[in-house]
This record gives structure tokens, C-alpha cells and sequence, in this order.
């Protein structure tokens, strides 16, 4: 037997033929609590008509996000919001073509819409009816830029973030000069602009440079693409071009053994940076980070920030352990190499102290031995791998060889180990005449 509620319900049901279920949420506006750093947008539920479920529609972004305050994102998104409500009361679904529904509309007294067909007209308007739209020019350059400059601040080292931040600003006062400051907009930057920056750049320095200057281009719009505030990444569609790198040549024998006889005598302290470099096979500016509490002389082990590391740790041999100071007379976040000597305080960026210690060895070494421009203190690292790789190379089969040697370099593969032994000419074939002859 039927109860009497459920009678009444369908006997209603019949009488009016009444959805008892929306049809559509009403739309909302995601802030992100407030975070500017992240995309708002408008995001609304409609009843999918296979499941006669709500299901989550595309969020809709507009062009807020190119605007970096609260009360501008909100001025665009609030009128849309209204808009799609009132779309969606009129009938509008995400699950069918509303392209009647919106011409019906537009002929209606009653619409506050600007009557633009979605469809293209078969009669060709006349020219006073045309309504031309405003463009939308995107963000201002200057304060795209200023917006990636307080990300990347967060992400990027420190010496990274200097190089950026001084390309952008070169990239900024060169825009200023051309063509009497008329380019405001990131909108007016396409690719014919860029490339005039970079060939300006080629110009004035080198192929290398300009790439550089590309690079952090193509970071700074990769950004602006990701939030939302371009396109596309215009710089994506401009090549590198190819350069010769800087070679570091290898000392041989007699040139690194007379170098260090003589800075026994006239410059301990840089004869044992070089020797940082030389036995642990650390760059130069990896020696300009060590502190003196990084070095832990019981269990003869050395920690230091690398390039391809955040952090990482190496023995030190005991052809190096000799060579130490007294260590335990410093204090442990003292710089184990200053101009004053070893565990000093040095108010320096990073930077500035490798460049100290480069110019501390041209002066003292370079013009001592008459060395060219591809003779450096970095070459010190080649030239003892290089050494080292060829002695396990007589005791072992080429692959245990350099098993052996990623242990003491670092390098993070062994492809990577691979290219550099081969850039650096530390594995060369043996004689071949034989294969010469007929």
C-alpha cells in the first residue's frame, strides 16, 4: 500500500512538471584568501545532463590576473560573475549550442549586453553600426617585471637573481630610448622587439652575452605565460646562437710544479687555495664559500655547497690534510681564505671574493710565468683529474677507471663525468698507425 506523501509527490510532480533540482550553482569568485601570487577566477557547478549530477565547469580567468591588486582583480571578475548569472537564469548551458538563445537576446528590448553575433553575418553592416572593442594591452612592463622580480628573488640564488634583475633593468632603459619611450605594454613586446634587444646586445658585447640576455627573457615571459599575464612565451621562437666556449687549458708537468715551488715562496695562502682546487677538485669559487667549520680535520671530510648540490660532502686527502693550518686557533664560521690570511671575517659577497682571488693570481702567477688567458686557476682541476684518471686507467679497464674517479669529482652521472673527461682531452686513444697502413 502507497503512502500518502509519496501519492501527494507524484501526483504534484505530474500536475506541473517542475524540476525540483537546480540546475546550476550559483557562481563564486576564488580569491585564494587573498594571495595575489595565485589565479583567481570564477568557478560555477552545472547539472550534467548524462549523470544528472552538478559537475565543475571551466573556471573562467578573464584577464584578472594581469592585474596585481586586489581591487582591480575584483573590478573584472565581479561584473562577470553577474554576467554569468544572469546568463545561466536565462537558460544559457555549458551542454548545448546557445547560439539562438544569445541572438534572441540580443534583439530583445531588454538586453544589456553589447550586440556583438557570434555567428558572421550574411549582410554586410554598414559602417556606422561597427563597434570597435578596446584592446586589451596586458600589464604594463614595468610592473610585469617588478612582479617577476619578487619571485625569482625567492627562488633564484642570490648571484642569480643580481644577473636577472640587471638584464631586465638594461632590457627596461633600452625599451625607454627606442622610439621615444612607446613601449608601455607587454602586449606591443613581440618577437621582432625582443630580437632587436638581443642584436643590440651582440652588438655591444658577444654571442655569449646575448644569450645570456635570451635566457632571462625567455624566464621572465615564461612567468608572465604561467600567470597568465601574455599569451605565449614570445622568446621561445628566438634562437640561441652557437659560441665558441672558453677552453681551460691543462698545465703539464713542469709548468704546475715550478707554479707551486714558486708561490711556496712568495704566496702560501693562494699556493693552498690552488690546492684546494688541485687535490679536492673543487672550483674556485666553491674554495671562496668554505668556512672553517666545514672542514672536519678528525674524520678527514670537507663540507661545502657545490654547483650541481645543495650540499655536499668529500674526503680530503692526506696529501691536502698536510698542508692545513691549525685550524682550531679560527673561529668556525670564519672564511678559511681572506686577503688577510686564513679564518678571517671578509665582508664580501661571493662574487666579489672570487674575482679577488682571480686577480690575486694573474697578478702574482700569470704575469710571473707569462701564461695565456686560457691558463687559469679553474685549469688546476683539469689538470689533476686529468692525471688521476690516467693513472686508474693503467691499473683498471676504462669503466671501473671512472667508477672510481666519480667517487672524487662529484660529478652527479656518469655521462656528465664522460663529457667533461672528453672536453678536457683526459682520454685520448692510443696510437693508431697501425690502423693507418693498407
Amino acid at each position: 500500500m502507497l503512502k500518502f506523501e509519496t501519492v501527494l509527490a507524484n501526483a504534484y510532480k505530474s500536475a506541473y512538471d517542475f524540476p525540483l533540482k537546480k540546475k546550476f550553482s550559483d557562481p563564486k569568485i576564488y580569491t585564494a584568501n587573498g594571495d595575489l601570487n595565485k589565479r583567481w577566477y570564477i568557478y560555477f557547478s552545472y547539472r550534467d545532463p548524462k549523470t544528472n549530477r552538478l559537475k565543475r565547469q571551466t573556471p573562467i580567468y578573464s584577464n584578472a590576473n594581469s592585474y596585481s591588486t586586489k581591487e582591480e582583480r575584483l573590478a573584472v571578475l565581479v561584473p562577470y560573475r553577474q554576467a554569468l548569472l544572469k546568463l545561466l537564469k536565462m537558460g544559457y548551458s555549458p551542454y548545448q549550442d546557445n547560439t539562438q538563445l544569445y541572438l534572441d537576446h540580443l534583439n530583445s528590448k531588454e538586453s544589456g549586453f553589447i550586440k556583438q553575433p557570434l555567428t558572421q553575418p550574411s549582410v554586410e553592416p554598414k559602417q556606422e553600426n561597427i563597434k570597435v572593442e578596446k584592446v586589451d594591452k596586458g600589464i604594463t612592463i614595468t610592473k610585469a617585471i617588478d612582479f617577476s622580480l619578487s619571485h625569482k628573488e625567492k627562488t633564484l640564488r642570490a648571484s642569480s637573481y643580481r644577473t636577472y634583475k640587471n638584464h631586465l633593468e638594461n632590457f627596461l632603459k633600452w625599451l625607454k630610448k627606442k622610439e621615444q619611450s612607446s613601449f608601455k605594454f607587454t602586449s606591443q613586446l613581440n618577437k621582432k622587439v625582443l630580437n632587436d634587444f638581443l642584436n643590440h646586445v651582440l652588438l655591444e658585447s658577444s654571442a655569449r652575452n646575448r644569450n645570456n640576455y635570451r635566457s632571462s627573457l625567455s624566464s621572465l615571459f615564461q612567468f608572465l605565460e604561467d600567470n597568465d599575464m601574455v599569451k605565449e612565451n614570445e622568446v621561445k621562437k628566438i634562437k640561441k646562437l652557437k659560441t665558441n666556449p672558453k677552453r681551460n687549458k691543462t698545465y703539464n708537468q713542469q709548468q704546475h710544479e715550478e707554479i707551486f715551488k714558486y708561490l711556496e715562496q712568495v704566496d702560501p695562502v693562494l699556493l693552498l687555495f690552488i690546492k684546494f682546487v688541485s687535490y679536492n677538485f673543487l672550483r674556485p669559487i666553491e674554495v671562496c664559500r668554505l668556512q672553517v667549520g666545514d672542514i672536519d680535520i678528525k674524520n678527514q671530510k670537507i663540507t661545502f655547497k657545490a654547483k650541481n648540490s645543495a650540499l655536499k660532502t668529500k674526503i680530503i686527502p692526506d696529501i691536502l690534510i698536510n698542508e692545513l693550518p691549525d685550524l682550531t686557533q679560527f673561529e668556525k664560521d670564519a672564511l678559511l681564505f681572506t686577503p688577510q690570511g686564513y679564518g678571517k671575517n671578509w665582508d664580501s659577497k661571493l662574487e666579489n671574493r672570487r674575482n679577488y682571488f682571480t686577480k690575486r693570481f694573474k697578478k702574482v702567477v700569470k704575469e710571473k710565468f707569462e701564461l695565456d688567458e686560457n691558463h687559469t686557476m679553474y685549469s688546476f682541476r683539469h689538470t689533476f683529474i686529468t692525471k688521476v684518471y690516467r693513472n686508474l686507467n693503467k691499473k683498471y679497464p676504462s669503466h671501473l677507471a671512472k667508477s672510481k674517479l666519480i667517487l672524487m669529482t662529484g660529478h652527479s652521472s656518469m655521462s656528465g663525468l664522460e663529457n667533461y673527461l672528453r672536453e678536457i682531452d683526459a682520454e685520448l686513444p692510443k696510437d693508431y698507425s697501425d690502423l693507418l697502413k693498407d
